[in-house]
């Protein structure tokens, strides 16, 4: 999965030393484009070193560390107009070869979005500020502290015999399908969550329900918490004709296209017709 990227090293600890060094990496957007350096057929991060317009008063947020190398989201504009440096769609993250740099690409664009969604207190409307001693932001009027929003969310394979259901979602292209998915409600165990939204998109009762693993998916600001279930396959598929526009039951040997082995689905799906799962 895509945050599996050993033998590299990612650190989310959360370092007070806000001072930057020419050495460390720095991110920097511009709408949904990463800025990288082009080095041949591979790509980089830049340093702080190839921008020497970044100063001490350069606004600029600490992320995490990739191989021990801090990361640093810079908010001011840098001179992007220089040789061998592109603006990378943030979609790259689903192709590249470089799972390290894809998987630093979305998690530094989920930081980026939270602190940009939060300048404002949400109880009187002060604007926020960066607290020094770990990641999150407060309000210096009503100190009300808020927190990065990472929303759970279950995902589950439901196998019957020799049997997989798989689904196309609305938005999905037409030949391409995955596993239930769906975000937990208020008051709801993960548990109930997977019944709940395999009854509502798919109309079938589970049983025997199993976690499997976990995957942060930071695009959308998720935890995907996968499962395994199992199903009686006599039961008619009634799918809701909003979120979900087919579904189906699949052997091995014959199934739809669906995702790469990047998210915990594809994985999930992959072990299926490897007689893994």
């Amino acid at each position: 999965m895509i945050h599996e990227i050993f033998p590299h090293n990612f650190s989310n600890l959360y370092l007070l030393n806000n001072n930057i060094e020419k050495n460390d990496y720095i991110i920097y957007y511009k709408d949904n484009s990463l800025l990288l350096r082009a080095n041949g057929d591979k790509l980089e991060l830049p340093r702080k070193k190839d921008f020497p317009e970044i100063k001490n008063e350069t606004e600029k947020t600490f992320l995490f560390s990739l191989n021990n190398i801090p990361c640093f989201l810079i908010w001011d504009n840098l001179n992007s107009d220089k040789p061998g440096f592109v603006f990378t769609d943030i979609n790259f993250f689903r192709t590249t070869a470089q799972q390290e740099i894809a998987w630093i690409s979305i998690t530094g664009f989920h930081i980026m979005n939270w602190y940009s969604e939060n300048k404002y207190c949400g109880k009187c409307g002060s604007q926020t500020q960066q607290k020094i001693d770990e990641r999150a932001l407060e309000c210096p009027e009503c100190c009300h502290v808020i927190y990065p929003k990472i929303s759970p969310a279950i995902i589950v394979a439901i196998i019957s015999n020799d049997k997989l259901l798989l689904a196309r979602n609305a938005n999905f292209p037409v030949k391409w399908y995955s596993l239930i998915a769906g975000y937990a409600d208020i008051g709801e165990s993960l548990e109930e969550t997977v019944i709940r939204e395999v009854k509502e998109e798919v109309g079938l009762d589970i049983k025997n329900i199993r976690y499997y693993k976990s995957q942060p998916w930071p695009l959308s600001g998720s935890m995907m918490i996968g499962f395994i279930a199992e199903a009686d396959d006599s039961q008619p598929i009634v799918i809701d004709n909003k979120e979900i526009a087919d579904a189906a039951w699949f052997t091995r040997g014959s199934l739809p296209d669906y995702p790469p082995n990047l998210s915990i689905a594809g994985e999930m799906i992959e072990k299926y017709e490897k007689g893994e799962l």
